[in-house]
């Protein structure tokens, strides 16, 4: 990891401020891709869901004003008839019923469909987010925590179901105040005027409330992902917390993140769950005024010469339907005010999900048009084999074959790391005046005390990241010509970090070929001498290995990650530390076989242990990102320099 790379969090989201109207540019685009991407995915479920929308409020406002019909029309007539006929009764409430089972269904249907628009969508989330983060540059990865990373595939995609599934209900509430508020405008106006006037009251208190949530709703999204990236690197590090007797020291920071988010996310709910008793109460106190108004309409309380003539008087069916109304115009406001601030919270998640998807991907460069390839030489010429044959060779766009050897050139190149996330300084240089010159089939050693450059200059020959002065010729050709992923593939490479992946101990050394038969998994086992201790294992090659390998020890878990690589057979191959984990005899033995794997091959060696590179062919020693001596073994030791204090231990005044 480069240095000055330690982040505690993840990307920001966007800078809420309360409601849709008061949501940042940023927050208004997300909700618009958001949107655009599920009309794309679901154009004809969405469709019969707006259907839906329109039908069911369409049901609920038609029950609504037959009570006026039903206490106008029947009721009150069939009371004062000598001999009622409930005939039409009977077909008035035969036809509602059969609208309200209609409505029924529509709103069952549009249950269903969004069920599997969420869960389509965060399918789709999901499977894109973890596509494209494979295609990230490695310093993606060096400046966002982990644990925050993983936040983003939980809890993050997890806000934007209640966001989806709270839109069509917000469009839903939006129509049933529209057509409730047309039908009360025909039942009476002044009732109407009544309650417009105290829901803007309602929708102004809405307003103030979410102001005040938002900001706390990005905050608690922060404060998860910042606790999720600690608790990651807690149970990576859990032997080396148990070792220096960190418990109480850990136990106090997850503590103290942990209050963190206990306190935003308080912040944010407390002042969200006031929203829905605040406009309760508001809705209860426009149904009472409106109750009062209009039974003084209903009473005909106002004399003519007060309302100058306008038609204001009002029957008793009308109240109750317009009462009933009160109730169906003020829900939807209520919850159009509470699903907001679903919306803000999911909005926060969804820019964290939008940010690794927008990062830019790690692409090669316009000019980069070499392949590698498997040839065949016949005759000193060389030409593309579709067959195996272990050459290799660079090939152009224009048909020129270089067969591959494993020579890196350095010349005058200067590098320095990105600065991290949010950080003001400078990048800081770490490469300076780096000139290098290689063979084919050389063993390179890099030696150094730490943080001298020597993985730094790994990094770059992979094209983990790229240089800002100079030159790296591979083959004599430019790194930059070269597509990253053949380049990656001519380099088989040894971490001194290994990883093995849940699976069987054949798998995890098949991970270096996907294509490599049992036999030759096995036999790179032999090769690398980890033949012997896999067999020992419960069910030999079938062993099933997870937690990391966490069942062997640190030297077996390497001794699988140098089989990896000989059983890849690359053209050339980086070893950073590969021995580190090992023992001095398995060393030995390990060595004879890297030696094997070595023949023929370019290799450069990281390492600590001197002894293991005694035979190399050139050994570069580094000082503060420079090259400070270079040669053999021999030859630096006659230097007296500082290969000589370094493999001797000696001082030289």
């Amino acid at each position: 990891m480069p240095p000055s790379m330690n982040p505690t969090r993840g990307p920001r989201g966007p800078r809420h401020t309360g409601g849709i109207k008061h949501l940042s540019k940023e927050g208004r685009q997300t909700i618009l891709r958001l949107i655009r991407m599920v009309v794309k995915d679901y154009k004809w479920s969405l469709l019969v869901v707006v259907a839906c929308t329109f039908i069911t409020p369409v049901a609920t406002l038609s029950s609504t004003l037959f009570t006026k019909t039903l206490i106008d029309d029947y009721i009150i007539p069939l009371t004062q008839a000598a001999q009622p006929d409930y005939t039409p009764l009977a077909m008035a409430i035969g036809k509602l019923a059969v609208i309200l089972t209609a409505g029924a269904l529509c709103a069952y249907l549009q249950s269903r469909l969004m069920i599997n628009v969420s869960q389509g969508t965060l399918l789709r989330l999901r499977r894109d987010t973890f596509s494209h983060m494979q295609q990230l540059p490695v310093n993606y990865f060096d400046q966002h925590a982990h644990g925050d990373i993983m936040s983003v595939y939980t809890n993050d995609i997890d806000t934007l179901r209640q966001m989806i599934s709270t839109l069509p209900n917000i469009f839903s509430s939006v129509v049933t105040i529209v057509i409730t508020f047309a039908s009360m405008i025909v039942l009476s106006w002044p009732l109407t005027l009544l309650t417009v006037i105290m829901s803007v009251i309602m929708m102004y208190t809405t307003r103030k409330l979410g102001n005040i949530s938002a900001s706390h709703f990005r905050r608690q999204q922060q404060s998860l992902g910042e606790l999720n990236g600690f608790v990651e690197e807690m149970l990576t590090g859990q032997k080396v917390v148990k070792t220096f007797c960190h418990e109480e020291s850990a136990i106090e920071q997850f503590s103290r993140l942990n209050d963190q988010l206990r306190d935003s996310a308080c912040n944010a709910n407390r002042v969200a769950n006031i929203v829905m008793p605040v406009n309760g109460n508001l809705s209860n106190l426009i149904y009472v005024m409106a109750a009062i108004f209009g039974a003084m309409l209903a009473l005909n309380y106002f004399s003519p010469a007060t309302t100058q003539g306008l038609a204001v008087s009002i029957t008793i069916g009308t109240l109750v339907s317009f009462l009933t109304l009160i109730k169906n115009f003020t829900r939807p406001v209520s919850e159009i005010s509470n699903q907001i601030n679903s919306v803000i919270n999911a909005v926060a998640g969804a820019d964290r999900v939008f940010a690794i998807l927008d990062a830019p991907e790690e692409k090669d460069d316009d000019d980069a048009d070499i392949r590698l390839v498997s040839a065949q030489l016949k005759d000193g010429v060389i030409t593309e084999s579709k067959e195996k044959t272990n050459i290799w060779a660079w090939k152009d766009s224009k048909g020129n074959y270089t067969r591959q050897q494993g020579e890196v050139d350095f010349f005058g190149v200067d590098f320095a790391y990105p600065p991290a996330l949010d950080s003001k300084q400078p990048p800081k240089q770490v490469l300076f005046d780096i000139t290098l010159d290689t063979e084919a089939g050389q063993k390179i050693a890099i030696v150094g005390g730490t943080g001298a450059g020597k993985t730094t200059i790994i990094n770059l020959i992979n094209r983990f990241y790229d240089i800002q002065n100079g030159v790296i010729n591979y083959d004599q050709l430019p790194i930059r010509r070269i597509c990253k992923a053949d380049l990656r593939r001519s380099l088989g490479i040894v971490l001194q970090e290994t990883h093995l992946f849940t699976g069987t101990v054949m798998e995890n050394i098949r991970y270096g070929r996907l294509d490599a038969t049992d036999e030759e998994c096995i036999e790179a086992a032999k090769l690398v001498n980890a033949d012997d201790f896999i067999r020992r294992l419960a069910n030999g090659y079938q062993t099933v290995l997870t937690s990391d390998g966490g069942n062997l020890s640190q030297g077996e878990r390497q001794l699988l990650a140098i089989a990896r690589a000989a059983v890849a057979n690359p053209p050339a191959l980086i070893l950073d530390e590969a021995t580190s984990s090992i023992d001095t005899r398995t060393e030995q033995m390990v060595q004879r076989g890297m030696d094997s794997i070595m023949k023929g091959r370019s290799t450069f060696v990281i390492a600590h242990r001197l002894s293991t590179i005694r035979n190399a062919d050139m050994i570069i020693v580094m000082d503060h990102g420079r090259i400070i001596e270079r040669g053999t073994h021999s030859e630096l030791l006659a230097q007296k320099g500082k290969y000589y204090q370094l493999y001797t231990g000696n001082q030289i005044n």
